[in-house]
């Protein structure tokens, strides 16, 4: 196998001849094929797409790479969640343990933070003692007990993909649709799942901005997933503007922390509800959409999903008390309130500048191998067409020294513009996707 030619071939815009993605994925999986040839593969993939065999097999390939989560014979419906990737997205730490308490059971492996974008495990870990570590034994026996396990891909599941996600983290080669959704679906029907759904980020945020193009990936995943036997629905939803306040790995568990106990933001317990509603009808475990609503809604009322949530930290090794003193997650050494530097209505709120922001505090990467400090970030209080007065507190920086709370408040004056024309905010859920077809939604 001539790697060059076939990034030539891809690179022109080629269909690579069947078997050949197979084999790529084998001798990858060996190190036969160095990572600089691997990132020149990837970018003539950005380019020239795949086909739509190419992908099938690239995707099975990926998942063959390693074992798999396995529930043979016990009968409670598993069904998970996957984000294509947002700024202060943090539903994922919600709906685990909502639809625990719901019955269903969640074998949840998430990722770390993509470019611009947050990631669960980073999240995660931030709780002092978390290990998102699991191995495949552990992680099923956790699930069957507790209804959910909250862990990374392992050295056993996909291994190919694990490669992959890092490389094209720094390698400017994640806004693509077959690869995402090879990557993502790689992993997902790896989890012994009887449903999906899928959260497709949609604006300016978002790896692909382009609704059309949101929607095509939501297709794509959702027929990856169908054939292979998993029932799967997408939402689309926005990512023009922040979900929810709070920004950061630390600072995002505890708005989690008050969103189980009642107190969440309006946009993030609205999309949050959205994606559940459509997990619990996936799995089978609810026909009737307000009835699903109001059972998710319960697990808040009655403490049950916060309750579910300290079980889960307590069982991969964290500290549970997190859940009655959020104080007790890592802190920044230093915090700034960002003011309104005019009068006027706000324009926009860039959500990628925010979580660039949050990259060059510290608490994203911009190489695979660096570490991240989970205390640093934004909470950002305001939204697209409220007005402000000059003065008027819009957001805190939190930081751990002087030069970190300097490029977070340069960050939040490119974020948050005041003035100017306003442009038409995304609905938080604007569209549906199913394998019979895409519904618009009018919310």
């Amino acid at each position: 196998m001539v790697i060059p030619s076939l990034i030539e071939c891809k690179r022109d815009g080629a269909e690579l001849p069947p078997g050949t993605w197979a084999a790529i994925v084998r001798a990858y999986a060996v190190e036969e094929i160095p990572d600089y040839q691997m990132s020149a593969l990837l970018m003539a993939v950005v380019w020239r797409g795949l086909s739509n065999a190419e992908l099938t097999e690239l995707t099975a390939a990926m998942l063959a790479s390693g074992d798999r989560l396995r529930f043979e014979g016990w009968e409670v419906p598993r069904v998970d969640k996957h984000s294509t990737g947002g700024v202060g997205d943090k539903t994922s730490l919600l709906l685990a343990p909502m639809l625990a308490c719901c019955g269903a059971a969640v074998p949840m492996m998430s990722g770390r933070g993509l470019g611009h974008t947050g990631g669960t495990l980073d999240k995660l870990e931030s709780i002092p003692g978390f290990s998102t570590q699991l191995t495949l034994p552990d992680a099923m026996a956790q699930v069957r007990r507790l209804g959910c396990a909250l862990f990374g891909q392992t050295q056993d599941i996909a291994p190919v993909d694990r490669r992959l996600y890092a490389l094209r983290d720094v390698t400017g080669t994640v806004p693509s649709v077959p690869l995402i959704a090879a990557s993502i679906m790689s992993k997902k029907l790896a989890e012994g799942l009887n449903a999906l759904v899928l959260d497709v980020k949609a604006g300016s945020g978002a790896f692909l901005p382009d609704e059309a193009d949101a929607i095509d990936l939501a297709r794509t995943m959702i027929d990856l997933g169908e054939a292979s036997g998993v029932r799967t629905v997408a939402l689309v939803t926005a990512m023009d503007r922040p979900l929810g306040n709070a920004c950061g790995n630390a600072l995002e568990v505890e708005e989690c922390i008050l969103a189980l106990s009642g107190e969440g933001p309006s946009d993030l317990m609205e999309v949050t509800l959205a994606l559940g509603v459509e997990m619990l009808k996936a799995a089978g475990l609810e026909r009737d959409g307000g009835v699903a609503r109001r059972r998710l809604q319960d697990t808040i009322t009655n403490g049950a999903a916060l309750r579910k949530f300290a079980k889960i930290i307590e069982a991969q090794g964290g500290n549970p008390a997190i859940v009655e003193d959020p104080a007790a997650l890592p802190q920044a050494a230093h915090s700034a309130v960002y003011t309104a530097p005019s009068a006027g209505k706000v324009a926009a709120v860039h959500p990628k500048a925010i979580g660039l922001g949050v990259n060059a505090m510290g608490g994203g990467r911009t190489r695979v191998e660096e570490r991240v400090d989970p205390s640093v970030g934004f909470v950002v209080t305001v939204r697209p067409g409220d007005d402000v007065e000059a003065g008027q507190p819009l957001a805190t920086v939190y930081a751990q020294d002087e030069a970190g709370l300097q490029a977070g408040e340069a960050a939040l004056s490119e974020a948050i513009v005041i003035g100017g024309s306003l442009p038409v905010s995304r609905p938080l859920v604007s569209h549906r996707v199913t394998v019979d077809g895409v519904e618009e939604l009018s919310s």
